[in-house]
């Protein structure tokens, strides 16, 4: 049985919504970044960076969000979560990785300064930037990324679940998404999904 770590509203949602995509068994482990459990001996022994997602196979702890939805595609091959064609397969790993080094940076800026500044007043300026910096991620994935309802047109794929999960902080991060139609919806294609009802029944997502 796979056991997915995860705290509700942060990157470990895209892993959860492809195990749901793939039909997958899985347990849950919520941690509680309120109280900092991401930081105790006990979960770093799981995951010694101290952050979700991870995920207990049989064979061992993975960790890395991009890994683990490759991981779940493999294992469910059927549940066709990574397109055929070579260049469609590319283009859904840029959008995954455009996500992993520029939205879950930008996002991360707002409370997550410490990571870069030790003065708190850079920890405010970073704050302040992520309005900015987070529209400039809406206009880049309404622009570039969306060929159809999906990264790849019509068919879901582990990328789309990365980039649903990036593109649910936007309004939070205050980027009026008005003016991205494509990418509205985009959220809208992806809200309707069962999967995305299931995870809202087990409480993974509000």
């Amino acid at each position: 049985m796979l056991t997915l770590t995860y705290s509700p509203g942060t990157i470990a949602v895209a892993v959860a919504l492809a195990l749901e995509e793939a039909g997958l068994d899985y347990k849950t482990q919520r941690i509680d970044f309120r109280t900092g459990e991401q930081t105790q001996p006990d979960y770093l022994a799981i995951n010694p960076k101290g952050r979700v997602p991870a995920l207990m196979t049989e064979q061992g702890i993975l960790t890395e969000t991009g890994a683990l939805l490759d991981y779940v595609a493999a294992l469910a091959p059927q549940a066709g979560l990574i397109p055929t064609d070579p260049f469609q397969a590319a283009r859904m790993r840029e959008a995954m990785y455009y996500c992993a080094s520029t939205m879950h940076i930008n996002h991360a800026h707002k409370m997550r300064g410490h990571r870069w500044a030790d003065q708190e007043s850079s920890w405010a300026d970073m704050t302040a930037k992520v309005p900015q910096n987070m529209t400039d991620c809406a206009a880049y994935v309404e622009k570039n990324l969306l060929q159809g309802p999906y990264i790849c047109g019509s068919e879901f794929t582990i990328g789309d679940a990365y980039l649903y999960t990036t593109c649910r902080w936007l309004d939070g991060d205050g980027v009026d998404l008005a003016p991205f139609a494509k990418t509205r919806a985009f959220l809208d294609a992806t809200n309707a999904r069962a999967s995305v009802a299931a995870l809202k029944q087990k409480g993974i997502l509000k």
